[in-house]
């Protein structure tokens, strides 16, 4: 999913550093322009309601490691509002695996950022939907150009001169750091994403709570739910992607093997590690997307909704709880679509499952009976 919804109202360039150690007078460089302009300027009156209304974007360069795949700069986006509510997104755009998935011209991933800046935002970016939960939330925007699912950190080379940066988890760690050094008062963080960028949410859910202790922290992933644990997949792509060398030093990962570290195993990983965090997913029963990657992985091959239910029953099995929502239909992904607030399965609109899930209300999963498997 290449996603490229991003208002900007006034954007301003700042700098941080992808080092853990801050960088000098990193308090100065970091802080956001949020200045709106005069309501009575001709700029103002050019402006949408919508515009009017949205905080400015703020464009940050970490530097340092952080890169993408083809080597081009790498960018992080940041909406202020409420500094108490975050959301932390994670931005999908396939993955690679090999010469033929990973070559820069037309490989099965974003290998470098791409923005529209002047497309209006949809979905839960989207400040001026009365409907939308997080209108009045702050936003770390995390652009995805590594093909790791934002989980890697190495290069590799794939032969004939093609290397590439498989550095997600120091882009996606350098968005964690903004998070915590820009709003290091907030209450309420929400972490998510899409598609790639749904993969890295739980993990990201625990490293958040870490970090802010006394926040309640949520982490849904939005359609990647159908990539089960297979072992030797697990082992061979991860090490291309150097996955396994950033798991965190939690005492549940004690004596994980590179083989035992999962897709499904983050959310396991995590809520062992912090029952306190709530786990949601999202998934379309039979998402072509998450098909076509499956069967290029060889992980593929069986009944996709029976895969995406038996990831979570194995994540509850192991005493981790998840809420789910099932919708028929091949479509991938659904936060950053205008289906966010059209969409109702079994008599419960999705819209109204997210904002009980953002609220911290029980919740029942909501499952499609009539989920439209293609023939054959």
């Amino acid at each position: 999913m290449k996603v490229r919804a991003l208002v900007v109202v006034g954007i301003a360039l700042v700098a941080i550093s992808c080092s853990s150690d801050p960088a000098p007078d990193a308090a100065d460089t970091t802080a956001p322009d949020t200045t709106a302009a005069d309501p009575g300027s001709d700029e103002a009156s050019d402006e949408s309601g919508a515009e009017a209304t949205a905080a400015a974007w703020v464009e940050s360069v970490p530097g340092g490691d952080c890169q993408c795949a083809d080597g081009s700069e790498f960018r992080l986006y940041t909406r202020t509002a409420d500094p108490e509510k975050v959301m932390l997104y994670f931005q999908g755009g396939g993955a690679c695996f090999s010469a033929e998935t990973c070559t820069f011209e037309d490989g099965t991933y974003l290998s470098h950022l791409e923005f529209d800046p002047d497309e209006a935002p949809e979905g839960i970016l989207d400040p001026a939907n009365p409907a939308n939960p997080f209108a009045d939330w702050s936003i770390v925007f995390v652009p995805y150009c590594t093909g790791d699912v934002h989980l890697g950190g190495t290069a590799h080379d794939y032969g004939d001169g093609l290397t590439v940066n498989h550095v997600g988890f120091v882009n996606a760690s350098a968005g964690l750091d903004l998070l915590v050094e820009q709003f290091p008062d907030a209450t309420e963080v929400f972490v998510t994403g899409s598609s790639a960028g749904g993969v890295p949410s739980p993990l990201f859910a625990g490293l958040v709570a870490d970090e802010l202790p006394d926040a309640r922290v949520t982490g849904l992933a939005d359609a990647s739910g159908a990539y089960p644990d297979n072992p030797p997949v697990n082992a061979a792509i991860g090490s291309l992607w150097g996955t396994f060398d950033n798991a965190p030093d939690w005492p549940e990962n004690e004596g994980l093997t590179p083989e035992d570290y999962s897709i499904p195993g983050l959310f396991t990983q995590t809520g062992l590690h912090n029952p306190a965090i709530r786990l949601a997913r999202y998934d379309n029963a039979y998402d072509e997307v998450q098909e076509q990657f499956s069967e290029l992985a060889a992980v593929g091959g069986g009944d996709l909704l029976a895969v995406i239910q038996a990831n979570e029953a194995g994540i509850e099995a192991a005493g981790v709880p998840v809420d789910s929502y099932i919708a028929p239909g091949t479509d991938h992904t659904i936060l950053l679509s205008p289906e966010v607030y059209t969409l109702e399965v079994e008599g419960v609109a999705f819209i109204d499952w997210l904002t009980g899930l953002v609220a911290g209300d029980d919740l029942d999963d909501v499952v499609c009976t009539e989920c439209g498997a293609p023939a054959g």
